[in-house]
């Protein structure tokens, strides 16, 4: 039967249709991009590092291991504070500021998250602290989001793995709905009451580590949507300590790995939310990751309402089942 699932941290509900769906293992692998046009180097691989000024992180070797690169066509740009204007009785608009980054995180052209060694991972974890900490001392940037678009399926428009830092001068509808959810939930915190509910009923939990638990959430909109959340409690990854960060890495890392061994390379999307810049209250900084298995349809559209063929309690039975080949 049918069930509808409430996400206490946007207040929205999901549809749970397990009778839509066929068995989990089931689903097809996305196909390998195949990168056509005319012939040019990857601008993200060693030996393009003229073509845009960046930050780099280095290895012992001397030889890069992250870069920071600034993004050819931003989104975002300059440093004005937002500045709303009416433009007649209906439409409102302002400058776009802020500012938008690449973030190359290897430079292995074929690597990805899910192979990282345990230092390596953590040491992306470690640099998009920096990041934050970095945009943070901006004046007009209010929120900092940071993706991983893995696929074509999922938004990548280049094959070499990379990430996007976006400074953005407003804080976006999502993150306002999760503050108030949190300031909402009464006796605590939703995220940690969830990893207590979630380790004492063990059914939806994917992996864990001594700081980090991840779960496909009860309320899972999308089948084999994870959430990846710290143990301590706290509100700003800017803040939050280095076993703590390390932690969540190894957990991110192990939850793509075991993606990878169900269903091959799967094109997924990877959000780190946390507390806007200078807000001290309410939150507790996580991760989610939406493996691009299925379409969103009209209804979801037109209602927002998700409907998901997968249960949670299957996704993660399946995904424990291959933990023990990562």
């Amino acid at each position: 039967m049918s069930q509808l699932r409430l996400n206490p941290l946007n207040g929205r509900w999901v549809t749970v249709v397990p009778e839509r769906a066929e068995r989990p293992t089931d689903f097809a692998p996305r196909s390998l991009q195949v990168e056509t046009g005319p012939a040019r180097p990857c601008p993200f691989c060693p030996g393009s590092e003229d073509v845009a000024p960046s930050l780099e992180v280095k290895g012992s070797d001397g030889r890069w291991r992250q870069r920071i690169v600034a993004n050819r066509y931003p989104a975002f740009e300059g440093d004005e504070h937002l500045a709303v204007r009416n433009l007649g009785p209906v439409h409102v608009m302002a400058e776009a500021s802020g500012t938008h980054e690449v973030f190359v995180f290897t430079p292995d052209h074929w690597g990805g998250l899910h192979r990282f060694s345990d230092a390596d991972v953590i040491d992306v974890m470690n640099t998009l602290r920096m990041r934050f900490a970095e945009h943070a001392q901006r004046p007009n940037i209010r929120y900092t989001q940071a993706i991983v678009n893995h696929g074509r399926e999922a938004g990548a428009s280049l094959v070499h793995p990379h990430g996007q830092l976006l400074g953005l001068p407003f804080v976006p509808g999502e993150i306002l709905d999760e503050e108030r959810a949190f300031a909402r939930f009464e006796g605590g915190c939703i995220l940690c009451a969830t990893v207590e509910a979630e380790l004492a009923s063990g059914e939806r939990i994917v992996n864990e580590n001594a700081g980090c638990v991840t779960v496909a959430p009860f309320w899972s909109g999308a089948p084999f949507e994870l959430l990846v959340i710290p143990r301590q409690h706290e509100v700003n990854v800017t803040e939050a300590g280095d076993d703590s960060v390390a932690s969540v890495a190894l957990g991110v890392r192990d939850a793509l790995a075991q993606l990878n061994a169900l269903f091959g390379d799967v094109a997924y999307n990877l959000v780190l939310h946390t507390a806007p810049h200078h807000h001290s209250a309410h939150f507790h900084w996580h991760l989610h990751i939406w493996p691009k298995l299925v379409t969103t349809a009209g209804f979801e559209r037109g209602t927002g309402v998700m409907i998901n063929i997968v249960p949670p309690e299957t996704a993660a039975e399946e995904l424990r089942r291959v933990a023990v080949r990562v």
